[in-house]
């Protein structure tokens, strides 16, 4: 009876002895891999913080097609810097930023992020449209992951080209605030492509857009 009691004690004693190692599991420790802040905000429209280089893997297998990979080989090889996911996301903060300033005519704002000649563009666009009296009404309702089309490196300088697919409510109105064109609860699936480019010797890790195209 008296070796019971003792293996009973010596039992409890090691009982303790994890607890206070271990600790109680309460249900509210924190998990071991934490998703990703919903409400992160990107501070450059294109951005590539320096960084360890990028394989194409670890952006995932849809991150560029298959024909701009032998690009995205080289833009890594030339510039170490480059991260192809965080190139677009900043891609994709860059689109829907050109796009609400454009409809809203503050060309103010685009004006550092593309290059001279599509900055024409834009003004001449929203200059029509105030000699019209309309205004645009538009809402980006949902935009895809972004995808690489095609990468190249000359001359020093990297360009690559990156597919937007979107589904936006576009309205627009006269001077008096009455729709001539389009609805609000019928959005219009668009794909576009914009090209960017970045002189790879450059300290300035920013993007410059330099071209868009309308994919029918």
């Amino acid at each position: 009876m008296a070796v019971i009691v003792i293996l009973a004690l010596v039992a409890l004693f090691i009982g303790l002895r994890l607890y206070a190692v271990l600790g109680e599991r309460t249900g509210h420790e924190q998990p071991i891999l934490k998703p990703a802040d919903p409400d992160a905000r990107i501070e450059q429209p294109v951005h590539a913080a320096p960084r360890e280089a990028a394989k194409p893997s670890d952006s995932g297998d849809l991150a560029y097609l298959p024909l701009a990979g032998p690009g995205v080989r080289a833009l890594l090889a030339a510039d170490p810097s480059f991260d192809v996911a965080r190139f677009l996301e900043g891609a994709a903060a860059a689109y829907r930023m050109i796009l609400e300033n454009f409809w809203k005519g503050e060309l103010d704002a685009i004006k550092p992020h593309v290059a001279p000649h599509v900055f024409e563009t834009f003004a001449d666009a929203v200059a029509q449209r105030t000699k019209d009296g309309q205004t645009l009404d538009n809402r980006l309702v949902a935009l895809d992951p972004a995808v690489i089309t095609d990468a190249s490196v000359d001359n020093g300088g990297a360009f690559v080209t990156v597919r937007f697919e979107a589904d936006i409510a576009a309205v627009t109105r006269n001077a008096e605030g009455e729709v001539v064109a389009g609805s609000m609860s019928d959005a219009v699936q668009t794909r576009d492509r914009w090209t960017f480019r970045r002189d790879v010797s450059s300290r300035d890790p920013n993007w410059l857009l330099i071209e868009t195209d309308e994919e029918e």
